[in-house]
């Protein structure tokens, strides 16, 4: 019988979310293992006979096509592809920033992406050592360019609520990224502080002075991202809380599923977690 995510949550996993595989929790480990094809074997708390029979059923159903994310990247990809495909490559800098360079090739772009740089060619975007960019981040990076802003940014910040048409957001924002980095990172602050700068934070303690921490991120030129975590005060009844904000031209420049998407990468580096 095939395993949908919610099966193989239910029926095979520990649920414990300890983390033991990679991931923040078990639901999030059962949807790579049956939409990314991750074996199941990465959990190292089932019973050998269950895993055998389990994983013996997720290879069917994977060869079937069942359930699995691949093509839905391809097609997004596809997708994304074709709503820029309209861009001139050289009015991108003015748009989104970047540099405009030439080789054998022909000419592409060069973007500032987190810590290090994005090559954009007409027809793939890769990494500065030639591999190619991951298909979702591709896909991210497709939306930015094809959403037509011009607006530089402002420093006037403000929460996901503050943005149009996120009320849905709202709870995965919590859910998916607030929540783990707080699982992470509370009581540990120097360690949030090490994991921003290796991403390319910078700190803004002088802006945010009651925060333990202010790191403003710049994963794209034109998409500044303010980092705000307060440690947990058990003396006087405080919980740790941690918050994104956004400059106020953000949707001038990604919609709301794209910002979501920035959103949990932001939160996948700094945990280490896998995509």
């Amino acid at each position: 019988m095939p395993l949908s995510v919610v099966d193989l949550y239910k029926k095979i996993l520990p649920k414990t979310n300890c983390g033991d595989c990679g991931y923040p929790t078990c639901l999030a480990f059962a949807g790579m293992v049956v939409s990314e094809k991750l074996p199941l074997k990465k959990c190292p708390y089932i019973e050998l006979a269950v895993l055998s029979k389990a994983q013996a059923e997720l290879d069917k159903q994977h060869a079937d096509g069942k359930w699995t994310k691949k093509d839905m990247a391809a097609d997004a990809l596809a997708w994304a592809k074709e709503r820029a495909a309209s861009m001139d490559i050289n009015d991108l800098p003015e748009r989104i920033g970047g540099v405009l360079r030439e080789d054998n090739a022909g000419v592409y772009l060069e973007l500032p992406y987190f810590s290090d740089s994005i090559i954009i060619r007409t027809e793939k975007i890769q990494k500065k050592d030639g591999t190619d960019l991951n298909r979702w981040e591709q896909v991210f990076v497709y939306n930015h360019m094809a959403q037509g802003g011009f607006a530089i940014p402002t420093g006037n910040w403000k929460g996901l609520e503050a943005i149009p048409n996120t009320i849905s957001k709202m709870k995965s924002m919590k859910a998916h990224v607030e929540a783990p980095l707080l699982e992470r990172f509370t009581g540990r602050p120097d360690k949030l502080k090490r994991a921003a700068t290796a991403i390319g934070a910078r700190d803004h303690s002088e802006t945010f002075p009651t925060a333990d921490v202010a790191a403003y991120l710049l994963p794209l030129p034109r998409i500044p991202i303010m980092l705000l975590f307060w440690d947990a005060d058990p003396a006087d009844g405080f919980d740790a809380e941690i918050k994104l904000l956004f400059d106020e031209t953000i949707v001038e420049h990604l919609d709301v599923e794209s910002i979501m998407f920035l959103s949990e990468r932001i939160r996948q580096l700094l945990r280490g977690d896998k995509m």
